[in-house]
């Protein structure tokens, strides 16, 4: 699924897509727990909004931004060289994709992910 897709950061995802729902009108279209019960991923369909701070002023961000790819390494080479930071490095998981995060300049995170390497 190529595109541009914005990633929540949340203390409690139960209660974050509660809130969603009930706030925004929000979907649950996919809730994947961890192995402790918690949301560790879920995607929602959200037609909402609100004010932005820039994330150096905020002191960091909970918002990760991700770009999927069919081969991530070589969008992962061409964030690097233009100075993002590796916050996460870019490794195959155990949900059986390449996935890593950086750091942009201006302190925004990004996630680049795609099928695994075989």
């Amino acid at each position: 699924m190529p595109g541009l897709i914005p990633y929540l950061t949340v203390d409690d995802g139960d209660a974050a897509i509660k809130f969603y729902e009930s706030a925004f009108g929000a979907a649950c279209e996919m809730r994947m727990p961890s192995e402790d019960g918690r949301v560790m991923h879920a995607s929602l369909q959200v037609n909402g909004g609100g004010g932005t701070f820039a994330p150096k002023r905020l002191g960091g961000t909970a918002v990760t931004i991700h770009l999927e790819f069919g081969d991530a390494e070589p969008a992962w080479e061409c964030a690097v060289g233009a100075g993002a930071e590796v916050v996460m490095p870019l490794e195959s998981q155990f949900w059986g994709a390449q996935y890593g995060k950086l750091r942009d300049p201006f302190g925004h995170v990004w996630s680049i992910g795609g099928p695994e390497k075989k």
